[in-house]
């Protein structure tokens, strides 16, 4: 990859004759069950269509939601369920409904759209994280057999001679092990929103928040048992859970079975002010989630001078530096940890530092700049053998 600008590669893209750029994602931004994959997909596509690319992103239908938007410079055309949308994108790709495209992002989130079978157009593969376990706890046991067995040995063999991007060293590896080739997988970080920054003051009580859709990969409910054990230690500990979701009834049934309602709050979803308000009140993030493709709340709080405390997977080993801007640790011992880092106010200042600094350095425009370089990297050299077959 080089180091020209957004602008620079939508030109060499537009120059091979590659202007008109489908998207191919589960759901977009708008979704109420967006998450960190939406947001990455909005900061890629915002930026290339102000560089002058016609970007257009399929996704399923939601409800409330139009079948077709505009938004930040882009196209959004939402059709099909959940499930359905991965073979009506298809077939819409194939019959052209959608209009013609000259190159193809394919955001590979658990189900693949199979790209590698129904087009020779230039295309690249963003894959967020391998989903393994999570396939039991979204779907019942045949379906979760067939999600799994999808995932990591029937589709892989189509996508290895492709270009295929992840968002951490740790997903990197973890397609490596899946028998992807070290020169076709390529880690480009995630970037922290510039709304994110220190300010403000902190809660004068331990405070710890756990940001993230109510939903059981997210394990929610092991975030109260954790916080439980570790006001124990903490007498005057508080804890703050923002999102909503399906396990809204269970966590505070969870809260009421531990009579913890005076200092566990279910916040619901916030907007961006206030949740920049939250994290910079807070002490520490954590999260006890069972995968993530990175875990973008433990750096949206580590701009805004936050460590976090989380537990140890794939995801969290990109957005934290373990023991320097915040600590992974396996589910078990997170109580213990909580309460370590909030009795340590040298460790926890340290930490804050650090992961302030290295937040520094995580933008969106680098980040799509380098989804970008990838995509052009595809468009020329398609552009070059077609020229030597001439």
């Amino acid at each position: 990859m080089t180091g020209a600008s957004i602008e620079e590669l939508a030109a060499e893209m537009i120059a091979a004759g590659a202007r008109r750029v489908h998207v191919l994602a589960w759901r977009d931004l708008d979704d109420a069950d967006a998450g960190g994959s939406e947001v990455h997909a909005d900061q890629f596509m915002r930026r290339a269509a102000a560089a002058g690319l016609e970007i257009t992103q399929r996704t399923s239908a939601a409800v409330g939601l139009p079948h077709t938007a505009a938004r930040n410079g882009y196209r959004v055309i939402r059709r099909g369920s959940r499930y359905t949308v991965f073979p009506r994108a298809v077939a819409s790709e194939i019959a052209g409904r959608m209009g013609p495209f000259d190159a193809l992002v394919e955001v590979w989130n658990g189900v693949p759209w199979m790209a590698p079978v129904w087009t020779r157009k230039p295309r690249i593969t963003f894959l967020h994280h391998i989903h393994g376990p999570m396939w039991d706890q979204l779907l019942p046991g045949p379906l979760a057999h067939l999600g799994r067995a999808l995932e990591s040995r029937l589709a892989p063999p189509f996508y290895r001679r492709g270009l295929t991007l992840t968002p951490s060293e740790a997903t990197r590896l973890d397609l490596l092990g899946l028998g992807f080739r070290p020169d076709r997988v390529v880690a480009v970080n995630n970037g922290v929103d510039e709304f994110f920054e220190p300010g403000g003051e902190r809660s004068t009580d331990p405070l710890v928040v756990c940001v993230g859709r109510l939903a059981p990969v997210k394990r929610q409910e092991e975030v109260i048992e954790a916080a439980v054990a570790a006001r124990r230690r903490v007498p005057c500990l508080r804890l703050v859970i923002a999102g909503d979701g399906p396990m809204e009834p269970l966590l505070r049934e969870r809260i009421a079975a531990h009579g913890a309602g005076d200092w566990i709050h279910l916040a619901g979803r916030l907007d961006r002010r206030q949740l920049v308000d939250l994290y910079r009140a807070a002490w520490l993030v954590t999260s006890a989630s069972l995968a993530e493709g990175w875990g973008l709340t433990l750096t949206e709080a580590a701009a805004c001078g936050t460590p976090g405390v989380a537990t140890d997977v794939s995801g969290h080993r990109s957005s934290v530096v373990d023991g320097v801007t915040g600590v992974l640790v396996p589910l078990d011992r997170l109580g213990t940890t909580l309460a370590d880092v909030l009795l340590d106010e040298p460790r926890r200042t340290a930490l804050a530092a650090a992961a302030l600094t290295r937040a520094r350095t995580l933008t969106w425009e680098a980040s799509a700049t380098g989804i970008l370089s990838a995509l052009r990297d595809q468009v020329v050299a398609r552009s070059v053998r077609q020229q030597a077959r001439r």
